[in-house]
């Protein structure tokens, strides 16, 4: 109880600070989203923002000095998606490690007999649970100034911290306000998985990113940087997975 009421009051005494006019060109400049926002949602992402950027461990990677623009920059498109959500400012998340670029990683596997194999991969993010998130600040930021419709880093891995918030593993289900929207999620999400990975292996072109065909998990963190990233084509494309989406994220883009 006095950890919470610590926490609240911390959180007040931060928001009664203006939000910096530098920041605010930051958001103007490095996040499309922002601009398309109305003026009580843009004050609201300011808000989170100015929590989420006080409350994160920020680290550099290879070298990298963390600024204010690259905290600013990741905090606003990560604060997108719980922009109508109360209170949520991703507590599960302590660190954002920031590298200049992609990054290779090591990749541990078990195998047969209990064989270890260790394999080196290239990487652009990653989200572990109640753990860091890593991302790559170039991508980090074509994903903000949507160079690349459809692709979002910083989307795509906070997507996977909210799939994590009901404590299981990864399963492209994040926990749902209602039992009607459950019901619809698993119908709606099983069924739209399984479109994707017919069409990826049909060789089609799907408005989805055929990354999503690699497990349910990945499904939700692709559908869910298309559902901001290209709304209009996903709600003529896909109507059902553009609802249950709407329903979840409790905005209409």
């Amino acid at each position: 109880m006095l950890f919470f009421w610590w926490k609240d009051r911390r959180r007040r005494r931060l928001l009664a600070v203006p939000f910096p006019n530098e920041w605010r060109n930051v958001l103007r400049r490095n996040v499309v989203h922002y601009s398309r926002l109305t003026a009580d949602q843009q004050r609201t992402l300011e808000r989170r923002v100015q929590v989420f950027v006080a409350e994160k461990n920020w680290e550099g990677c290879n070298g990298l000095t963390v600024t204010d623009e690259m905290k600013v920059t990741i905090a606003a498109q990560a604060c997108l998606l719980v922009l109508a959500f109360k209170d949520e400012y991703f507590d599960n998340v302590l660190s954002i490690l920031v590298y200049p670029t992609g990054y290779i990683a090591k990749d541990v596997q078990i195998g047969r007999a209990g064989v270890v194999i260790e394999n080196q991969q290239a990487r652009l993010g990653e989200a572990w649970y109640r753990g860091p998130v890593i991302v790559s600040w170039d991508d980090a930021l074509a994903g903000g100034r949507q160079e690349q419709p459809g692709h979002n880093l910083v989307l795509h891995e906070f997507a996977h911290q909210l799939d994590m918030q009901d404590g299981r593993e990864l399963d492209g289900t994040p926990p749902l306000p209602s039992k009607e929207l459950a019901a619809r999620w698993a119908a709606v999400m099983e069924l739209e998985f399984q479109r994707l990975r017919h069409d990826c292996h049909s060789y089609a072109h799907p408005l989805l990113d055929c990354y999503g065909t690699t497990n349910r998990a990945e499904f939700f963190a692709v559908a869910t940087e298309t559902f901001f990233e290209q709304p209009a084509e996903l709600s003529t494309q896909h109507p059902e997975l553009y609802d249950v989406l709407r329903g979840y994220y409790q905005q209409d883009p």
